[in-house]
């Protein structure tokens, strides 16, 4: 066991505000994101040991701006590498389709699409965790059961040894994966989106030799044949994916002088050493429910993705982000209860709705029937006017739809608010360093009409309030930024606005082009947040 004072977990004597059920790494960022607010975090995981093969290669820049939130910026760049451009390649082997990032200067700070060593991003994790002093974790304990009884949820472990503990929650998270043991406690069903694909995983660690051999960028190879993905990972590590054909055994493909057969095509067993050959069921499954009553699900307990888009560990980041803060307030009294059932609304929209364009591109490269295949790439280099181009993966991100954000007609509602470089003090930092991850209320140089009652009403939200401009000259009393590439304000120039209400995860409330509709915002975020009672 490692942890902080609460380390001593007799039974029953501790009340945590949130339980964690699973460290992996959607479960080490719940409980950074947590224990930095000061909530008393307990996290339950079966080993002590971080899993030492790559399951998850890529993350997008806001998952990155998520870690440097939780004071991991430099582990991301210490792990991480850019992803190279995604080719996709048709039956005759010509480009159909091509993927790539956004390009710079960068909207979010970070290179829009990376790829990683998820043990290496694990350990960081860990060892963020064991700095905060919030959060208490027992690496031996299997969740066997649990029970929400209306003000606590209480949950009884076992541990290797067979004894047993009863602990207690205001909240559970269950981030225990795909068989996730609270999601079924909990009597949480998953909803199938109808794609169920066999694939076979190969990680291989290249040496010069193969390196020399092997394509420079990521591609899909949409071959009737054997549909395959290839991905250039961190360093020498290489990926492929070849999709399995019916009545092929799961088990028998691999085996290494089979896996050897279908890298032949590229490498040969002197260019590289086999790290990984695993299969998978690729589903589309998401939570029918989110909560219920005090237990969340997040991660893959609550949705499971083909890889396509790289999105998985993705999408548990964007779900703990998205609870946390909420959970950070209804904890601390400072919004109701409701702010909670805006998490499922949330999350549950957004993951549907990319899970949609995963299953497209899923069934894009997972073709078998030859014709339909052939169809299908003269369709593509006919969208694309006879030449293909890059299309921004960020692209294909929708945004939030309802939940905890205005009703009213807004173009930018429920989409991510950027984070430039700023001049700020003696050095340039980036944005989300100067605000912190509160919410806040940018505001554009040009903004005019700031009145006392708007300070008073932006303070009673708890915004952090701060004026983004090209230059740092002084201002009315309100700390300013002076963004580098005038990111944000081409981004509010685009969208008509002067001013923006941005949640603490990133994802605009509301915008406003002058004083008068900044004011009605402000209340309707105050409404959004549960405020009716008090205010902080």
């Amino acid at each position: 066991m490692a942890g902080t004072s609460e380390a001593n977990l007799r039974d029953g004597d501790t009340l945590f505000d949130v339980i964690i059920v699973g460290c992996g790494p959607v479960g080490a960022v719940a409980a950074c994101l947590l224990g930095q607010r000061g909530l008393k975090t307990l996290v339950l995981e079966r080993t002590a040991a971080v899993y030492d093969k790559p399951r998850a290669v890529s993350i997008d820049h806001e998952i990155a701006r998520t870690l440097q939130n939780i004071g991991l910026a430099d582990a991301v760049e210490a792990v991480t590498e850019p992803f190279t451009a995604s080719e996709y390649f048709g039956v005759d082997g010509q480009l159909i389709k091509r993927l790539d990032m956004l390009p710079p200067p960068y909207p979010l700070a970070w290179t829009p699409s990376m790829v990683f060593l998820q043990p290496a991003l694990e350990q960081r994790l860990r060892a963020r965790m064991a700095e905060l002093a919030a959060i208490t974790c027992d690496f031996d304990a299997d969740v066997v059961d649990l029970a929400d009884h209306g003000d606590q949820v209480v949950v009884r472990t076992r541990s290797s040894g067979g004894a047993e503990r009863t602990l207690r929650g205001r909240y559970v998270i269950g981030c225990d994966g795909a068989s996730s043991t609270v999601r079924t406690r909990a009597g949480i069903a998953l909803d199938d989106l109808d794609f169920d694909q066999s694939w076979l995983v190969v990680d291989v660690r290249a040496n010069d030799r193969g390196l020399a051999r092997l394509p420079q960028v990521s591609a899909q190879f949409c071959e009737p044949s054997r549909p395959t993905t290839y991905l250039v990972c961190t360093g020498n590590h290489r990926r492929w994916e070849f999709k399995l054909k019916p009545g092929e055994d799961r088990a028998a493909m691999e085996q290494p002088d089979v896996v050897w057969g279908l890298l032949s095509r590229w490498i040969a067993p002197t260019d590289a050493d086999l790290w990984r050959a695993a299969s998978y069921r690729f589903h589309a499954l998401v939570a029918r429910d989110w909560r219920k009553g005090r237990i969340f699900v997040a991660g893959d307990a609550a949705h499971q993705q083909p890889p396509f888009l790289g999105q998985g560990f993705c999408q548990g980041v964007r779900d703990v982000a998205n609870l946390a803060w909420k959970l950070e307030r209804v904890l601390a009294d400072r919004s109701g209860d409701a702010l909670l059932d805006s998490y499922g609304i949330e999350r549950g929209g957004h993951v549907r709705r990319l899970h949609a364009v995963i299953i497209g591109i899923g069934g894009l490269v997972g073709e078998l029937d030859i014709d339909r295949a052939r169809a299908r790439d003269a369709r593509l280099i006919a969208e694309a006017g006879g030449i293909v181009s890059s299309v921004p993966r960020q692209n294909l991100q929708p945004p939030l739809d309802g939940g905890c954000i205005t009703t009213r007609p807004d173009p930018r509602r429920g989409t991510l608010f950027p984070q430039p470089m700023v001049t700020h003090g003696t050095g340039a930092v980036r944005l989300d360093d100067v605000t912190g991850t509160v919410g806040r209320l940018i505001l554009l140089a040009r903004f005019t009409g700031w009145t006392d009652d708007l300070h008073r009403q932006a303070s009673a939200l708890g915004l952090a309030i701060l004026r983004v401009s090209a230059s740092a000259a002084e201002d009315d009393s309100i700390p300013i930024a002076a963004e580098q590439d005038q990111i944000v304000a081409n981004w509010c120039t685009a969208a008509g606005c002067t001013a923006v209400i941005v949640r603490p995860d990133h994802y605009v409330y509301a915008t406003a082009l002058d004083a008068g509709g900044l004011s009605i915002a402000l209340d309707d975020y105050a409404r959004s947040l549960a405020l009716s009672q008090s205010a902080s």
